[in-house]
């Protein structure tokens, strides 16, 4: 069985073979940008993005792919950007400083390229992933809707990629569920993470930090918004795993549930426009809730917190709740999910549906994901749906354990 070391240098070598020498100006990119133009607090977050999917979509090793990304983005996050800026017109406001993506992206490209040249030569040693995480199962699907406006993130080596060195273990996951376009979502799975991780209550408070980088992702879409007359809109579910507590943040109706021993455990309560102190906070603002269909914010979005949606804030708010949980190891999984789910599927229903997979399976999760959201898709939704399953014991034992105790209903 090949070891991971040479796993690692078989790729590196294949893909200098790809890349035989570094981009010129006028080379085309191997991947198109994110943005149109990039602020200087957004370097990190898109560099990172483009990192990962151009070796992922290359099968690279997980480790090395992490480990290669964050070396390339340390390096140019050191580096003189200022060739980058993008030029303003002398009628358009003063804004932060912008850089155009498509040299910003040829500068990381090439310095990543030159590590995997060094790095063939002497590979530096690859720590491992967390251990607590051990598997996770994703599976999104457009389903009837017109266009795909989900986004999901799973970041088991957390520490890794965003260069924390201290001694916490510590995973990150989300889901991202977009209206009126895919834009809102986008942003917040590129960059969310990458706030939290600059959070100063990270160490000291990780739930808060969590709900501040809710926040300031909110802030910077916005900004963003304002320059590319944007106007769409994303909940947002996510879970940290630090050490031996699992915090978590929202904003709108995507969910995550626990399961501990087979037991469904609520972990949040959703916001929605017709919850009576969502109803309130919004018609002392000024704003109304009207049933159109649905209960909707001023008659037009159906959620009442969420990134983006620049033309309904205040009333729809970008102040995330969290809640925080201590692990004590009898945890079986997270389950997070977007509205497209648990609008047709119950807590109970789904953690039943999670042991019968693993039942027919013989203990193997990876799939498990795929069989909810088809459940989904059978009980009626008709929207986008994405479910991310974390798995906080190997799967097989579930099965052994679920003996000892009936299964849920």
């Amino acid at each position: 069985m090949e070891s991971e070391a040479e796993e690692a240098r078989r790729f590196l070598d294949s893909f200098i073979k790809e890349f035989p020498t570094p981009l010129g100006p006028e080379d085309p990119l191997p991947l198109r940008p994110l943005s149109s133009a990039v602020s200087l607090e957004e370097v990190q977050g898109e560099s990172l993005e483009l990192g990962l999917r151009l070796l992922q979509d290359r099968n690279a090793p997980q480790l090395l792919s992490v480990a290669l990304t964050r070396a390339a983005v340390s390096e140019i996050l050191q580096s003189d950007l200022s060739a980058f800026h993008k030029k303003q017109d002398e009628e358009e406001e003063e804004e932060a400083v912008l850089l155009e993506p498509d040299p910003l992206q040829r500068f990381f490209f090439n310095r990543l390229l030159e590590l995997c040249c060094t790095w063939l030569e002497e590979l530096p040693p690859l720590q491992p992933g967390a251990r607590r995480f051990l598997q996770t199962s994703a599976h999104a699907i457009r389903n009837t809707r017109r266009k795909m406006e989900d986004r999901h993130v799973a970041i088991p080596e957390f520490n890794m990629l965003c260069g924390l060195e201290d001694q916490t273990e510590r995973g990150y996951f989300a889901v991202f569920d977009g209206h009126g376009g895919v834009d809102a979502a986008v942003y917040a799975a590129t960059h969310l993470h990458i706030n939290l991780a600059q959070q100063a209550e990270l160490l000291s408070s990780p739930g808060e930090a969590l709900k501040k980088s809710f926040r300031q992702t909110d802030d910077m879409f916005l900004q963003k918004a304002k320059r590319e007359r944007l106007r769409s809109g994303s909940t947002g579910v996510a879970a940290l795993l630090s050490g031996d507590w699992l915090h978590i943040a929202w904003l709108g109706d995507s969910q995550v549930m626990l399961v501990r021993q087979g037991q469904v455990v609520s972990l949040m309560e959703p916001h929605k426009p017709e919850r009576e102190d969502e109803k309130e906070r919004i018609e002392a603002l000024g704003g109304c809730v009207a049933f159109m269909g649905c209960w909707r914010v001023n008659g037009t979005i159906a959620v009442s917190r969420a990134i983006g949606d620049i033309d309904q804030k205040p009333y729809i708010s970008g102040d995330a709740d969290g809640a925080s949980f201590q692990l004590h190891g009898s945890e079986d999984y997270l389950l997070l999910a977007c509205d497209g789910f648990f609008d047709t599927v119950r807590p109970l229903e789904a953690a039943g549906m999670v042991l019968e997979h693993l039942r027919e399976s013989r203990g193997v999760g990876s799939r498990v994901a795929e069989r909810l959201v088809s459940q989904a898709k059978s009980n009626g939704s008709s929207d986008n749906i994405t479910v991310l399953v974390v798995f906080l014991k190997e799967p097989g034992t579930l099965l052994s354990e679920a003996g000892e105790r009936p299964a849920p209903l």
